[in-house]
C-alpha cells in the first residue's frame, strides 16, 4: 500500500433542527447543510419550520459529476 496523499480534516456542527454547518479545507466559512422539498417532506419538516438549504446528499452528487 502506498503512502496517504491526503487526509481530509472537516468538522460537522448541528445548528438547530435539521440544519448543519460544515468547517471545510480551503473555504473560508461554514457550508450549510439541510433539507428541502421532497427531503424535507420525507424527513417530516414544515416548509415553514425551517429554511430550505442543501443537503449532504446534494454536494456528494454535485461532486461525482464534478
Amino acid at each position: 500500500m502506498g503512502e496517504v496523499a491526503y487526509v481530509s480534516r472537516v468538522r460537522v456542527e448541528r445548528v438547530k433542527g435539521k440544519l448543519r454547518q460544515a468547517h471545510l479545507p480551503a473555504e473560508p466559512e461554514p457550508v450549510l447543510f439541510g433539507v428541502h422539498g421532497a427531503v424535507a417532506e420525507h424527513y417530516g419538516v414544515s416548509p415553514d419550520a425551517e429554511e430550505p438549504h442543501a443537503t449532504t446528499l446534494d454536494y456528494v452528487v454535485a461532486a461525482a459529476g464534478g
